[in-house]
């Protein structure tokens, strides 16, 4: 099964301070996708965005994995 994009999720999330809390919890939660995950890859990104608010897009695949692109 090819691995296809089933949505994209825009959530504005702090540099440095994402949470599984609301936003990224309300917003990644319905997906079914693993919430840790995003915090986990969005917390390794470079340290540049530290105490800045980025507007980030999540693309969600079919098999329950993500991306995210920062804005």
């Amino acid at each position: 099964m090819a691995k296809e994009e089933v949505t994209k999720i825009k959530v504005q999330v702090m540099g440095g301070q994402a949470t599984p809390a609301p936003p990224v919890g309300t917003a990644l939660g319905p997906h079914g996708v693993n919430i840790g995950q995003f915090v986990m890859q969005f917390h390794e990104r470079p340290k540049d965005l530290n105490g800045t608010m980025a507007q980030v897009i999540i693309p969600v695949y079919n098999d329950g994995s993500l991306a995210f692109i920062r804005k």
